[in-house]
């Protein structure tokens, strides 16, 4: 099976416009547009029933003590962690592709609403949720896509994987809220193939890329 994007190469840089956040010259970060990208699967095998796709971020700083403060930086080598930005279940076994914002065309403070998302899919939360959990402004549940926005000052790019997995399942054995790691559990032995595209991005301005 193969994954694609017409709006990034694989281990291309990610372009803003998919992005939850881009670089500002004052405030280091401005909104984005915050559209899920464009993707596209083939070499599908026989048997699917439905699609599970996935985003994760895997370069995500261990500590947060650093993040975005003003003269202080995230060292290359502080160990990483997930965050995902992403999660979506119950695609139908006869769609092999997504438009440009189809699923996600902005910010939405307090997060998009769910689990219910467009064609008869199911979204999980993502990781924004706890991260604003404490922020009276932004704090809710977000489902569905939000993209990149690592922190302005982190000396390493950030790799975003989108994995797409092909079930003999038709519909994924989650329920109510769910998250990303929810959903791996849930498919585990009912996977039958599975594609990865990776994309990068930064806020540091100090990266080349």
């Amino acid at each position: 099976m193969k994954l694609v994007s017409s709006g990034f190469q694989n281990n291309g840089a990610i372009p803003g416009e998919y992005a939850f956040c881009v670089i500002d010259p004052v405030k280091h970060v401005a909104m984005s547009k915050n559209c899920n990208p464009p993707l596209s699967w083939s070499e599908v095998p026989a048997g699917v029933r439905s699609f599970v796709l996935l985003c994760h971020d895997y370069d995500v700083p261990s500590v947060g003590d650093d993040v975005n403060r003003e003269g202080r930086t995230i060292a290359a080598t502080l160990p990483r962690v997930d965050f995902y930005h992403w999660v979506l279940v119950d695609l139908p076994a006869d769609v092999h592709s997504i438009a440009a914002g189809e699923f996600s065309d902005g910010v939405t403070a307090h997060g998009k609403p769910g689990p219910a998302g467009p064609r008869g899919t199911r979204q999980g939360i993502n990781d924004y949720t706890a991260w604003f959990a404490g922020d009276p402004d932004m704090a809710g549940n977000y489902h569905g896509y939000d993209g990149c926005c690592p922190p302005w000052n982190d000396e390493i790019l950030h790799h975003y994987v989108f994995t797409l997995y092909a079930l003999d399942l038709a519909r994924c054995a989650v329920e109510g809220v769910f998250k990303g790691p929810d959903v791996r559990a849930a498919i585990h032995g009912h996977v039958l193939a599975e594609a990865t595209l990776t994309g990068v991005y930064s806020l540091n301005p100090a990266l080349k890329y």
